[in-house]
């Protein structure tokens, strides 16, 4: 096995070519899949490709080792979310080295580590592994995780499915135990609009919507004040509020209609969805009546766009406590969401976060990974690839 030294130039090298493909989520990723599968391929993967229904987008699988024993998960996202050219001082689709760093969208959320298990492939001897390890690269996890389901339901069906899957999001390489589950939703304002100079005949959709939007801004402050609490997280209780508005068409016009998006991020899954029905309740009992009173055909109407869950804490179990004298540091447990939930709710395999890279640095203009940081994600590699070889199958 090669040294983590003569591995960081090939991993910058991959992150340079993952960056190069504009793998935004509303554009398909088969290029990078095609391009990264070949590549592993050549260094005896077996690669399962599992497409999406429009044959557009796809998650790859690659297993390097035996089948016959419980193994190890790598997982990452290859979408990325937009990136606003004129907001950045780099090209954001080009990999610019600068000052200990590699700006480029995407360079820490989170092809950074897809690089590292590109390059680590690269020094892998897949027979000396006791046990599997499988790479895995999922698309669409920027818009709700809606590409892991499929490769968690993959793995589970194996004859011994992974007991263990590492989730690369940027956790500065610290090891993350819990994350957030969230719920998406759309709200749907019905009015009854006209020329504004009759606005009192009327019922103002953007007006009502704001009623509304400040109702959900109430429950926010209270969990801020009231809990529940788990101080491990670094927003230590829920969050809920409003992240999009679009409604009227011209100055002179009361707006008959009116939508907006607002979000839940929650520390118990169960809990969140009772306490999202009651908050679409309390709205909707709240303001409709007051809404009809003027006009009868008014009202609000909640959608979920998606949802995905937590990820619970995967302390004690055999997977987690095989590996634990390899893990870093423990970190805490995070607000922003992964694809562990998904893992854990839908392959039965328990899932941790380690990857390199700050959260801090993701979803926004000149977007960079530390160099530092892929080194030390290697490094946490190459620990990986020692413990699951050598025989060892305790």
């Amino acid at each position: 096995m090669a040294d983590t030294d003569s591995q960081l130039p090939a991993a910058m090298a991959h992150l340079a070519d993952l960056i190069a493909f504009d793998t935004v989520s509303r554009n398909s990723n088969l290029p990078l899949i095609d391009h990264v599968e070949a590549h592993l391929a050549r260094l005896g993967g077996v690669a399962t490709r599992l497409p999406d229904k429009t044959g557009t987008k796809a998650n790859l699988v690659v297993r390097f080792g035996p089948e016959d024993a419980p193994g190890i998960v790598l997982s990452g996202h290859t979408d990325v979310v937009p990136a606003r050219t004129g907001n950045w001082t780099t090209p954001p689709f080009e990999a610019v080295e600068r000052d200990g760093r590699i700006y480029g969208r995407g360079t820490c959320d989170m092809k950074g580590f897809l690089a590292c298990l590109m390059a680590m492939a690269e020094t892998l001897d897949a027979t000396t592994l006791a046990r599997p390890l499988y790479l895995c690269f999922s698309h669409d996890e920027e818009v709700g995780c809606l590409g892991a389901p499929a490769i968690a339901r993959h793995l589970k069906a194996l004859p011994h499915p992974p007991d263990l899957a590492i989730i690369g999001e940027p956790s500065g390489m610290a090891l993350v135990t819990g994350q957030k589950g969230k719920i998406a939703v759309r709200a749907t304002v019905t009015g009854a609009g006209g020329h504004s100079s009759f606005a009192p005949e009327h019922v103002n959709a953007v007006a009502w919507a704001a009623r509304a939007i400040a109702m959900i801004d109430d429950r926010a402050r209270s969990y801020v004040e009231d809990g529940p609490f788990d101080p491990d997280f670094t927003v230590p209780h829920a969050t809920c509020l409003a992240t999009m508005i679009e409604g009227g068409v011209a100055t002179n016009v009361t707006p008959d209609s009116c939508d907006f998006t607002f979000e839940l991020r929650s520390i118990d899954e169960a809990a969140a969805r009772a306490d999202l029905e009651a908050l679409q309740t309390r709205i909707r009992d709240t303001l409709e009546p007051a809404m009809q009173a003027i006009h009868p055909g008014t009202g609000i109407a909640f959608e979920t766009l998606f949802s995905y869950p937590a990820m619970g804490d995967a302390t004690g179990t055999p997977g987690f406590e095989r590996l634990r004298p390899l893990l870093p540091p423990f970190g805490g447990k995070v607000s922003y969401g992964s694809e562990g939930g998904v893992f854990e709710i839908e392959g039965g395999i328990p899932a941790i976060i380690v990857g390199p890279g700050s959260i801090a640095q993701a979803h926004k203009a000149d977007e960079y990974v530390e160099i530092d940081q892929l080194a030390l994600c290697l490094a946490f590699l190459e620990r990986l690839i020692a413990a699951a070889s050598n025989g060892a199958r305790a």
